[in-house]
């Protein structure tokens, strides 16, 4: 069974999706709110899976002194999840540890591999709404014969990164980070495969190729990512004439 380990901001304002209040239409609660959504989206779909979730928590002491306040980061996020999940009581929750998200990512995963010995650990930012159950448990099948799973984003990066032994994280998830990564896994021997490519919410650019493929799921009544989906509804974000607008 795979641990899959989102690693989770407290959804404040000015510290998640910041680029998105200077590209776009979005304020600094909005964007905190969309990344709450997707965020929620996550969780609910690695609890409907087949894997372990953790919510590997940035903590206070990690965080710009702008951006702590009464509330613990932990605080929050578990309040996050209580919402998004049937039993919160089934997720774990752990701080991160390192000064880089390279560092942190590469520090959950190896703790749990070596550590724990758990038999795969996957590593996700939480920030892939389309990341759904089925892509969660395709993951898990294919960690059974490749020892790296990488689910690739827009821009060179990567929405999901799973592993059943640990490779030289230093760095791994700076620039190209696709690249990087299947670098590394090559460097450590192991056989590496791939999901299908989805977006990860981080700019502009990554709404205008979200925003279409939520509406056309909603106008056909297929599944989509519940409180993505909601968030993009009510506040009407749509694309219109190539640009990101707040279409109510």
């Amino acid at each position: 069974m795979t641990v899959v380990a989102v690693l989770a901001d407290p959804p404040r304002p000015g510290l998640v999706l910041s680029d998105l209040v200077e590209t776009t239409p979005l304020s600094a609660a909005d964007a905190a709110a969309l990344y709450a959504a997707t965020l929620k989206d996550t969780m609910r779909a690695v609890e409907r899976s087949g894997g372990d979730l953790l919510v590997n928590v940035r903590p206070d002491d990690l965080l710009p002194d702008e951006h702590v306040d009464d509330t613990s980061s932990e605080a929050e996020l578990r309040a996050l999840a209580g919402d998004a999940l049937e039993d919160v009581t089934d997720a774990r929750f752990e701080p991160q540890v390192g000064s880089t998200f390279s560092a942190r990512a590469g520090n959950t995963a190896t703790h749990l591999l070596r550590e724990e010995g758990v038999d795969s650990v996957a590593v996700t930012r939480g920030t892939a709404p389309l990341l759904t159950r089925p892509v969660v448990d395709s993951a898990a099948m294919k960690l059974r014969q490749h020892q790296t799973v990488l689910g690739p984003s827009t821009r060179g990066r990567t929405y999901y990164a799973g592993f059943t032994a640990p490779v030289d994280y230093a760095d791994a998830f700076e620039g190209p980070e696709l690249e990087t990564l299947v670098d590394r896994a090559n460097d450590a021997g192991h056989a590496v495969d791939f999901l299908p490519l989805h977006v990860g919410v981080e700019t502009a650019a990554d709404l205008r190729d979200l925003l279409p493929v939520l509406w056309a799921r909603i106008a056909a009544e297929r599944v989509v990512p519940e409180h993505t989906a909601t968030f993009v509804h009510d506040r009407g974000l749509r694309v219109r004439d190539g640009a990101v607008v707040l279409d109510g």
